[in-house]
């Protein structure tokens, strides 16, 4: 099993380009709360391995840059793997660009962190133990980022769209499929969703997957539902919305309140 594998008050008399970027920010922060939990169960094939969560964590400063603080966390284990991947976001809430990325994997006998810090500003990045910075996209994003990024973007069925803003330049383009409406049944109820396929060259949940699906709520909210992906060719791996609240389920609380 693989790596499983985003408002700022201004003033008044602020310049029209600070107002856009302000009622921007407000829409931004209307879909995404502060405090919003989604809580996935992990299913391997039609086993239950384990749960994952995506969270609102709240607003934070990095560099002196008000960004949103959002997390992906996923636990997973079986009789021959186990896994407890975390990935921690900081986006620019006046800009929706990432600023921190945080990976802090631990995979089998395998334990890794890496810390991204992201100059969209300056147009690089650079990484945790590498003496060396290296070019970014031009509004860049991390993974987790993407993953927001689509709830704030207008999608129409059969459309295929291509951002060039991961932070890293060679992985891109990220391609956005909309492929169809559908109506699924998961834990936390029935929803009306948009199927779309999102895919990151690279390593990562959709780096290294074929045919990445999301299925988002077919609303303002654009919540993600339920992801499923595939790895060589055999191995589906699916996260099915169980529950949408504002707390970090108990059982993942001494990982997420960790620092980083």
């Amino acid at each position: 099993m693989r790596r499983l594998l985003l408002a700022i008050p201004l003033l008044a008399l602020a310049p029209p380009i600070a107002q856009a970027q302000e009622a921007n920010s407000a829409a931004w922060l209307e879909r995404m709360p502060i405090g919003e939990t989604l809580v996935y169960d992990a299913k391997f094939g039609i086993l239950k391995l384990g749960k994952g969560m995506m969270r609102i964590a709240g607003i934070d400063t990095v560099r002196g840059v008000e960004s949103l603080h959002i997390i992906f966390h996923l636990q997973a284990s079986s009789v021959f793997y186990r896994l407890d991947d975390r990935m921690d976001s900081w986006i620019g809430s006046s800009d929706f660009a990432s600023r921190r990325f945080v990976q802090d994997f631990h995979e089998g006998a395998t334990d890794r962190y890496t810390v991204y810090d992201i100059y969209p500003d300056s147009g690089f990045y650079r990484q945790s133990g590498v003496d060396t910075v290296a070019s970014t996209s031009p509004d860049p994003l991390d993974d987790v980022a993407f993953f927001y990024f689509v709830r704030t973007v207008k999608l129409e069925v059969g459309k295929t769209y291509e951002y060039n803003r991961y932070f890293r330049p060679d992985r891109n383009p990220v391609i956005l499929e909309v492929l169809r409406k559908d109506t699924l049944d998961v834990p936390a109820g029935r929803f009306e969703t948009l199927v779309i396929r999102l895919t990151i060259k690279g390593r990562g949940i959709l780096g290294e997957a074929q045919n990445p699906l999301m299925w988002l709520t077919d609303d303002d909210r654009r919540l993600m539902v339920q992801l499923k992906t595939t790895f060589a060719s055999i191995a589906t791996i699916t996260l099915q919305l169980r529950e949408i609240t504002d707390e970090v389920p108990e059982e993942m609380r001494r990982e997420t309140d960790k620092p980083h």
